[in-house]
């Protein structure tokens, strides 16, 4: 499990926008459901673009019309018998407000507000808005095309906003078979752990800029040269610092042990010790030992977690977990706690 208000502070990390003046109050509210969150800081974003002004785009138009505009379609006019009703097929470009970013915050808006596991505050908020969106259409929030969407100096500012919409409908977003779609109280496990890893490789850009943390790839330590059909090899975060090296896999799991019923035995995840055992050995070419690697699990509530620091072929590889459900100011001592002790 983990604190709502934490999610807050990983979003922080992860859009640098929501460090901004205007979501200070979000950080010190205390929510009970993730959707909550997501309607306060939406409701502050959308009212901060508005102030910036809505984008705008020519949006392209084909409609008949009595009065001609643009450049007249003979062929649509001919084939839609529009003359009989003493209209043209008319095609022209329109400077509006109906984009396609701004029907995506207005129809995740209506979402939240009729959302149960919204405060009557964050409907109120997000009320008070749709007024400016009047000449904006809505959307099926399942037929949403994220990866159309295209980013420019002019619709900078809607990037965050964009990525809490997506986190909303394609994490939030239950359907019923008779009922209205509903939000649930949390993130899926899977927009979780890419929530996750994007919160520890921010947070070590941040707090250790010296150590040059990225996502970086690790090419295979073949012996002959060939490494036609590999797969690619991409750590979650590459630490480097003083001739060493250490690899941290995130992993944000429902449960971090494996359970062998036949023997009545628990392991750890046997393809994540692999992986990084791959990427520690293939990465460390001269087996130096310098290069170290660390599989870093979201805590949850299972008795047993591991918490274990290993010496395989010469390298270390450490099994740890972060406790995400306790005050933020805990959450970044044991990230330090486990980056110093593990690079030193």
């Amino acid at each position: 499990m983990i604190k709502i208000q934490n999610i807050y502070y990983m979003l922080a990390y992860a859009f640098q926008e929501l460090h901004e003046d205007g979501y200070a109050q979000v950080a010190t509210e205390e929510f009970d459901h993730f959707a909550d969150l997501c309607a306060a800081i939406l409701a502050k974003g959308i009212a901060k673009q508005i102030k910036r002004g809505l984008g705008r785009e020519y949006i392209r138009h084909s409609d008949p019309l009595h009065s001609p505009r643009g450049k007249i379609n003979v062929s649509a006019s001919l084939k839609q018998l529009t003359v009989i009703h003493k209209q043209l097929v008319c095609e022209f470009d329109e400077y509006t407000e109906n984009t396609y970013m701004n029907q995506i915050l207005k129809s995740t808006a209506l979402l939240l507000i009729r959302s149960g596991e919204v405060r009557v505050e964050q409907k109120r908020a997000l009320k008070k808005i749709m007024p400016y969106f009047n000449a904006v259409d809505t959307i099926n929030p399942k037929a949403i095309s994220w990866s159309h969407l295209r980013y420019h100096r002019n619709n900078a500012t809607y990037k965050m906003l964009m990525n809490i919409c997506y986190l909303i409908i394609d994490g939030l977003l239950l359907t019923t078979q008779d009922g209205p779609r509903k939000l649930a109280a949390y993130l899926d496990d899977q927009r979780m752990n890419r929530l996750y890893e994007k919160f520890v490789l921010e947070y070590l850009r941040r707090h250790y800029p010296h150590f040059g943390a990225a996502a970086s790839h690790v090419d295979w330590h073949v012996d002959d040269g060939v490494a036609t059909f590999l797969p690619a090899m991409k750590t979650d975060i590459t630490l480097q610092y003083n001739g060493k090296t250490l690899i941290i896999d995130t992993k944000y799991y429902g449960r971090t042990m494996q359970t062998n019923s036949l023997y009545d035995t628990r392991t750890m995840h046997s393809h994540n010790m692999y992986q990084i055992f791959a990427y520690v050995k293939n990465k460390d070419t001269t087996q130096s030992g310098k290069v170290s690697g660390l599989l870093l699990y979201a805590k949850t509530d299972e008795e047993i977690v591991p918490d274990n620091d290993y010496k395989i072929s010469g390298n270390r590889i450490s099994v740890k977990t972060l406790d995400l459900n306790t005050d933020f100011p805990a959450i970044k001592k044991q990230l330090n706690a486990f980056v110093e002790d593990l690079i030193r």
